[in-house]
């Protein structure tokens, strides 16, 4: 097997066994595990907006856009010369 495929196994595997493992948790004890999977939820969602904001707040901002200078054309001579 290649590396991919080595690596996918231990991820399908993985994910069984802790699926596996999260049930029987939750069977025994349900309260505790729903309170450290809210915890852990919770917790992942406002880690991700500390993120964002820390972001934003240490991004310096963007250099003013400048305007782009207008070009003007001559008019057109008409094969009589007038215009």
């Amino acid at each position: 097997m290649n590396r991919d495929r080595v690596l996918g196994t231990i991820i399908l595997v993985a994910s069984v066994v802790v699926l596996l493992v999260y049930g029987w948790f939750l069977i025994v004890s349900p309260m505790i595990v729903l309170q450290i999977t809210a915890l852990i939820a919770v917790g992942a969602v406002l880690v991700i907006a500390a993120w964002i904001g820390w972001t934003m707040a240490t991004t310096p901002p963007p250099a003013p856009l400048e305007a782009e200078p207008t070009t003007s054309f001559p008019q057109e001579k008409t094969e009589t010369g007038a215009q």
